[in-house]
């Protein structure tokens, strides 16, 4: 056990007793596409994020924009009249209103590589709040943005503070801001590096997996993230399907681990796609950091930091997709990144999947039955049309040979439904104050409430 880490159910995280399912409806949409409207890449959203009290929302795109959202007021907007009948007002679901957006990022040229870098924003992450103004950070493959955003006046300005760069050799995945409110991780393939926000020219590397022979090479970081209240702890996760657990008080390069989380598939069951699939696309600290959420192509798993000989929840995801992956694997599905999420108290949690569909789990119950969602207006309709859809017809979905009889880019998945690859979900967010799920589906951004 980790000096100071929570050890009780009641601190907040999987108990053994299950709860009630909650009920989704839709709340609001911004960007909804029109039938048959063309969307253009660079509106496409590649991140979502809230802060830290659910206040406020950001999202980036493949164009470098990013988009501010805040909430507005939860009351019902009933007339004075009506609210002096009443002995109190009554609170609703959170709703939010567009704020500012602001470029944040340019493409690049890297002339050592002669390679053009895209303004795609990877992550953002919200720091701390200082007089009212709102500070955040935002990145492309290889440069991090300091933006204070603030009111001048009447209008929402968004300023750089400060540029971060020529600090990565490979693409930025995942940046992470410290509870010190001094700090923050940036992580590529290879390297992690710690930063002070107020620095810019220089940042220390404590994690280094490059081998001296780039052949001798066996994984690649995927996403790395701090302990929401422990500042010298992080974790990092890798292409093997490993979580490691380091303490930056151990040496200034943590070439080695507090705790190692993985979960092995046995000898009998492994192929060559096992290990791809086992990758580690995405994790996420419970707030009360005792549980490391984290998700691989195939499941979501619950790890507690008090228990590394398995993950205290398996929940499956695509195991519908199973009998295919070898399909997957030519038409380059298997490889997508899927993010994960969980909410305040880290009872459920939520991830992305295909046909702009996404799952919410309830992570106390030990059962992998999910409620399915999909990012539309009527965010149940897929639950109450899709066992008179397509019956029990399987079809081969490798590149080419999709269903022609369905449009051409949807196809007949074993769970008795038409999917569409085509149309991933990548990206979500929970609100940490609210049961409200922010989700993209290309271009738009759906949230639904319970």
């Amino acid at each position: 056990m980790i000096s100071g880490l929570p050890i009780g159910a009641a601190d907040g995280g999987p108990g053994p007793s299950s709860q009630s399912p909650l009920e989704w409806k839709f709340s609001q949409v911004f960007g909804e596409r029109a039938v048959g409207e063309e969307v253009q890449d660079d509106d496409i959203i590649s991140a979502i994020e809230f802060d830290k009290s659910g206040g406020h929302l950001a999202t980036g795109d493949r164009g470098g924009r990013v988009v501010l959202f805040e909430k507005t007021d939860a009351r019902d907007q009933r007339t004075r009249k009506e609210l002096e009948k009443t002995d109190h007002s009554v609170l609703r679901h959170p709703e939010y209103r567009y704020s500012t957006e602001f470029q944040s990022h340019e493409p690049e040229f890297d002339f050592l590589k002669s390679l053009e870098i895209e303004e795609k924003i990877n992550k953002i992450k919200w720091c701390h709040t200082v007089n009212g103004a709102q500070f955040l950070l935002s990145t492309n493959d290889k440069t991090i943005k300091s933006w204070k955003v603030s009111i001048n006046e009447t209008t929402l300005v968004a300023r750089c503070r400060k540029v971060y760069c020529n600090a990565h050799a490979y693409h930025i995945n995942s940046i992470s801001t410290n509870s010190d409110c001094e700090t923050y991780i940036s992580a590529d393939d290879l390297r992690i590096n710690l930063w002070n926000l107020e620095v810019s020219d220089q940042s220390f590397n404590i994690v280094d997996l490059k081998p001296v022979n780039m052949e001798d090479l066996t994984e690649v970081i995927t996403s790395a993230e701090f302990h929401p209240t422990h500042c010298n702890l992080l974790a990092y996760s890798s292409s093997k399907g490993s979580i490691r657990l380091i303490d930056m008080r151990q040496s200034a390069l943590c070439d080695r681990h507090t705790k190692l989380f993985m979960d092995v598939e046995p000898a009998g069951n492994r192929s060559f796609l096992t290990e791809i699939i086992a990758s580690i696309s995405d994790i996420k600290f419970s707030r009360n950091g005792r549980y490391i959420l984290s998700r691989d192509y195939m499941t979501l798993k619950l790890w507690d930091l008090n228990m590394e000989a398995s993950p205290v929840a398996t929940l499956k995801v695509h195991e519908y997709l199973r009998p295919k992956l070898y399909d997957l694997y030519e038409n380059d599905s298997i490889f997508d990144k899927f993010e994960c999420c969980l909410n305040g108290d880290g009872t459920r949690a939520a991830t992305g999947s295909y046909s702009n569909l996404f799952r919410v789990f309830e992570t106390t119950s030990g059962s992998d039955e999910a409620s399915i969602l999909e990012a539309s207006k009527s965010p149940n309709r897929r639950n109450a049309t899709q066992s008179s859809r397509c019956g029990n017809r399987l079809v081969n979905f490798a590149r080419g040979r999709r269903d022609t009889r369905r449009g051409g880019n949807e196809m007949v998945g074993a769970e008795n439904g038409v999917y569409d690859f085509t149309s991933e979900l990548l990206h979500l967010a929970w609100n940490p104050a609210a049961n409200l799920i922010a989700c993209a589906a290309s271009n738009s951004l759906y949230m639904y409430f319970a």
